[in-house]
């Protein structure tokens, strides 16, 4: 039982370390993808430090991913 509960206890304050790794930058936001495109975002992005991967939400509020292999780059106004 105590295991169980040092896992779990483990889990909660590894899940909270990760949180504090993402930046939230606010929008919009205009993201250039690798073949030249370009995703606007009129929310607000998130930006994981350690993978560089960007979260956002269209339009319609669905949430979308772009990994640092599928932009190019992002500005943000």
């Amino acid at each position: 039982m105590r295991s169980f509960l040092f896992l779990n206890l483990l889990l909660v304050l590894y899940s909270c370390d990760t949180l504090q790794d993402v930046n939230e930058i606010k929008g919009p936001c205009t993201i250039v993808l690798v073949d030249g495109s370009t995703v606007v975002s009129n929310g607000n992005i998130e930006i994981m430090d350690k993978t560089g991967a960007i979260t956002y939400r269209d339009d319609a509020g669905k949430i979308w991913s772009l990994f640092k292999d599928d932009y190019q780059s992002y500005t943000c106004n």
